[in-house]
């Protein structure tokens, strides 16, 4: 090899040791600073968190720990997106890991099968007890008032989703359905209610588990049977929060009307052509009667052309429920091809439609997307892995570590919504690369316990968009 050479590959490969020993420091900065944050977003709106999992009702006769020592790592696993409870003890075996989780939490990190052991026993009453007092923390702060529906109400979208299948039999709650070649397939599935925001926040606020009940059952449990068994424990967890139900194309029925008035509740439901016949006879004969009933909207967003037209029928009857009838065709065109996409929505809301509330009742009512978005799809395929079994032998502890991803969930939110993380994001940086950087830090380097007490204490202010 020439000279010229050597010391082209000595000065290239010099400069590539720079470039990652750049990239690794970079990398370490990011997770000590996620770390700084994620302890600062729990200061802040939860000061009193570790407090009241010591609260919890004892559920055992005698344990080396702590039932908060327990609880904290059934949560901090999904805080940190382990998605499993063998990778979150495969980190428990790495030294650095371990002393760094005992100085930042202030609690001894259990093996994960002492925490299953508790979650086997413990009431879900518990958990929902402690998720329940975050929220309450949010709306007493007002962190969430400014995201209100016309000023006034919080919107809660309610949808179900699946959590855990088998092919054999699980629990005798499981539900069941049976293939046309005669397989027979055994699921849980659980109805949410969660805060919806403009911004992305879809925080849970209570759930009920569509599950048959004990003994012999003529039908299975179903979605708009367990929304009964929701609205009630939602009204008595929440008994004056002013709230505007957002819900699909299941739930324009009399049942979900009554339920709804029944608790001083308002409502924007998705409205497909096969609901309730009547009103859409109604519809179709009134819109060539009515006038003064449209309306037109022209924006940008992300830099596209967006025009809606809107059209709406107040005052339907469906069995002494006044309804109000809203469409809206969007037309988004491309600046760059010209491309043009049109998409029609329709809903039904308790709601007076009027010119001036028109696009945002429509809007609003599209925002139930964001329960499957930000809240199932996040929570299934964004490092929590909802649909993991993480305990394949207990019904009662699936539903404890299921609350323990929400309460995870919502702490991460505040975090990864605020204007303060996003600056983290530079370039194309991902919340999962930036959580990598964070398990990578706690795995590989030490945390400065005075340094992280001294950034933990510095004020910060979380703004959201």
């Amino acid at each position: 090899m020439r000279t010229s050479q050597v010391d082209y590959h000595k000065k290239h490969q010099k400069k590539k040791t720079k470039k990652h020993l750049k990239a690794k420091k970079q990398n370490k900065s990011r997770g000590n600073e996620l770390i700084v944050l994620m302890l600062k977003t729990i200061q802040h709106f939860f000061p009193d968190l570790f407090d009241r999992m010591q609260q919890v009702k004892e559920c055992r006769k005698r344990s080396d720990y702590q039932l908060a020592e327990l609880i904290t790592a059934g949560i901090v696993m999904f805080l940190l997106k382990e998605g499993s409870r063998n990778a979150f003890n495969n980190d428990k075996q790495e030294e650095h890991f371990k002393a760094n989780y005992q100085e930042l939490f202030h609690v001894r990190l259990p093996h994960m099968d002492t925490v299953d052991a508790v979650m086997r026993k413990l009431e879900e009453e518990e958990l929902i007890n402690l998720k329940t007092s975050m929220i309450r923390s949010l709306l007493e702060k007002k962190t969430l008032h400014k995201y209100r529906f016309l000023d006034h109400w919080f919107q809660v979208a309610v949808d179900g989703t699946g959590v855990m299948s088998f092919s054999e039999r699980h629990c005798p709650h499981c539900l069941t359905k049976t293939s046309k070649k005669g397989k027979t397939t055994y699921f849980h599935n659980v109805l949410e209610a969660k805060l919806i925001c403009s911004n992305g926040f879809s925080l849970s606020l209570a759930n009920e588990w569509i599950e048959n009940p004990d003994g012999d059952f003529t039908k299975q449990d179903c979605e708009m049977k367990a929304f009964v068994r929701l609205a009630e424990q939602l009204k008595t967890l929440y008994p004056r929060l002013p709230i505007v139900i957002l819900a699909d194309g299941l739930y324009p029925n009399i049942t979900f009307f009554t339920v709804c008035r029944s608790n001083t509740w308002s409502y924007i439901v998705t409205f497909k052509d096969g609901n309730l016949p009547t009103i859409w006879e109604e519809v179709f004969h009134l819109k060539q009667i009515t006038f003064n009933n449209e309306a037109t909207r022209l924006h940008i967003k992300q830099g596209k052309r967006v025009h809606e037209e809107y059209c709406w029928i107040n005052d339907i009857d469906y069995r002494d429920h006044p309804l109000h009838w809203i469409e809206c065709i969007e037309t988004v065109t491309s600046k760059k091809d010209a491309i043009q996409k049109t998409t029609r929505f329709v809903h039904v809301t308790d709601i007076k439609i009027l010119e001036s509330n028109a696009c945002f009742i429509s809007h609003a009512g599209r925002l139930r997307s964001k329960i499957e978005n930000e809240g199932f799809n996040t929570q299934k395929n964004l490092g929590y892995n909802l649909q993991h079994k993480y305990s394949r032998v207990s019904f009662l502890a699936s539903k404890n570590y299921y609350q323990c991803l929400q309460i995870a969930h919502i702490i991460n939110q505040l975090l990864e919504l605020s204007i303060a993380c996003k600056k983290l994001m530079v370039g194309k940086m991902t919340l999962k690369h930036l959580w990598k950087s964070m398990i990578g830090f706690l795995t590989y380097h030490v945390v400065n316990a005075i340094e992280i007490k001294m950034l933990s204490q510095l004020r910060t202010q979380f703004r959201y968009e």
